[in-house]
């Protein structure tokens, strides 16, 4: 006698394993995989920025990122911007994420003091919907920004668009004071545009990189045998003022190898 099973029975059944739904991870195996293939289709795209393009690697930390603030991967993609070597967001689109992650309200902006003044500012506020508490955000004046070195930079935009300016600085700083989870600890892309930070070494010393914070003329480089060269004969060194010798006296030239004295 012949037992007949039929399908629905077997998808029911304790053998038929049951059809599970993995998320883009990179702490499991399944996880991963799929971020793998996922990093392929996006890495042959032509509508992905450039940096991803033919580039798994990126891919993956783009939808890794995307994964954890609940954002789509490719508006990650074309918001994660890259200053002096470091990932950023836009600050456009750090509003938007605020804007959309359900917790607060929409992100609103007060202007305060007098337009064309260092006075002149703003600051950004929203209501908190768990709570229903209103959450401000701190002030940014362009009293502020000529203090910090922003206003005064080569091309800011602080001095063409200020109003803009204003309400970006301050988004971001409210994001960061209230909800640093949805920046993942990431500056917007005109704050490290304006300011340079120190990176902590090994040893726990700090250094910044003195090619990015002077202006070089094109076509020229630092070096450490530049920089290191013997002043010349007749220059007081401390204030680079030219020295003349005394009357009737003749500038030492000869090289003995040693600092004693020959008084004979």
């Amino acid at each position: 006698m012949t037992n007949t099973t039929s399908l629905s029975e077997l998808q029911t059944s304790a053998v038929a394993k049951p059809r599970q739904n993995f998320a883009v991870s990179m702490t499991n195996l399944e996880g991963f995989e799929l971020a793998q293939r996922c990093a392929k289709l996006l890495a042959s795209s032509t509508l992905v920025p450039k940096e991803y393009q033919g580039n798994l690697s990126n891919c993956v930390i783009a939808l890794n990122m995307a994964q954890r603030i609940g954002a789509d991967p490719l508006q990650v993609m074309q918001n994660l911007v890259i200053v002096h070597g470091r990932p950023t967001w836009s600050s456009q689109f750090l509003i938007a994420t605020v804007n959309t992650s359900g917790r607060f309200s929409a992100l609103r902006f007060e202007f305060f003091g007098e337009q064309g003044t260092d006075t002149w500012g703003c600051r950004a506020w929203a209501v908190e919907r768990a709570t229903n508490e209103k959450l401000v955000g701190a002030d940014i004046t362009i009293a502020i920004a000529k203090a910090e070195g922003w206003y005064g930079k080569n091309g800011s935009k602080w001095k063409t668009m200020p109003q803009q300016m204003l309400m970006y600085r301050a988004g971001s700083w409210w994001t960061r004071a209230f909800a640093p989870e949805l920046s993942m600890g990431l500056q917007t892309a005109d704050e490290v545009g304006d300011v340079y930070d120190a990176q902590q070494d090994t040893g726990g010393s700090f250094a910044v990189n003195v090619n990015d914070l002077r202006d070089l003329s094109p076509g020229t480089k630092s070096s450490p045998a530049a920089a290191e060269e013997t002043p010349p004969d007749g220059v007081n060194t401390e204030t680079g003022e030219i020295t003349e010798p005394a009357p009737g006296q003749q500038p030492d030239t000869s090289d003995t190898g040693t600092d004693e004295l020959n008084l004979e």
